[in-house]
């Protein structure tokens, strides 16, 4: 039986300094389809957040648009580098990659939190960091509400440490009208 061990450090073609997009972006989809990351909420565990791959519906020069999310759970977008999740009535945007060396993120269903698979960082469903290697919780993305829309800069990143007042403030919170979670 063959493993896979693209997970290990030194196997992993997504550590590599000299990594283009593109190879980014195939070595992604790869580690989704491969990893198990088409999960969904069960009843016995409803603190599992649903993750499933997506598309914007579309992109006008930095600004991504998407559904608001109709469930608790988190889609991410290869082609925008986004994980947009929706966590009870909050909604964030988060840059694909590990703010410590830019690894894709993956999410860890059973402990309901996002880890980096090169050094273990782990982060809460909002961004905030748990512990690993990281220094700061993962980069958000500005956000906002249009219609039954969430936008999206694609191209600007809050940094926790850097950018704190911005990074708090990049959340979408939604009413009970807009899609009941559950």
């Amino acid at each position: 039986m063959h493993h896979d061990t693209t997970n290990e450090c030194t196997d992993c073609p997504l550590t590599r300094a000299t990594t283009t997009r593109l190879d980014f972006l195939k070595q992604l989809g790869t580690a989704v389809a491969g990893t198990g990351l088409l999960l969904s909420a069960t009843t016995r565990d409803a603190q599992a957040l649903a993750v499933r791959v997506g598309h914007a519906l579309f992109v006008q020069g930095d600004d991504v648009t998407y559904d608001v999310p109709t469930g608790d759970g988190a889609t991410i977008d290869k082609t925008n580098q986004v994980i947009l999740v929706r966590d009870g009535n909050q909604v964030y945007a988060f840059s694909l990659s590990c703010p410590h060396q830019n690894t894709a993120l993956k999410w860890l269903a059973d402990d309901h939190i996002f880890q980096c698979p090169k050094h273990k960082s782990k982060y809460k469903p909002n961004g905030t960091f748990i512990s690993g290697r990281a220094t700061r919780g993962m980069d958000r993305l500005p956000i906002k509400k249009q219609d039954n829309h969430v936008v999206v800069n694609a191209n600007v990143a809050y940094r926790q440490d850097k950018d704190g007042k911005e990074w708090d403030a990049a959340v979408v919170t939604l009413d009970t009208k807009d899609h009941p979670s559950r």
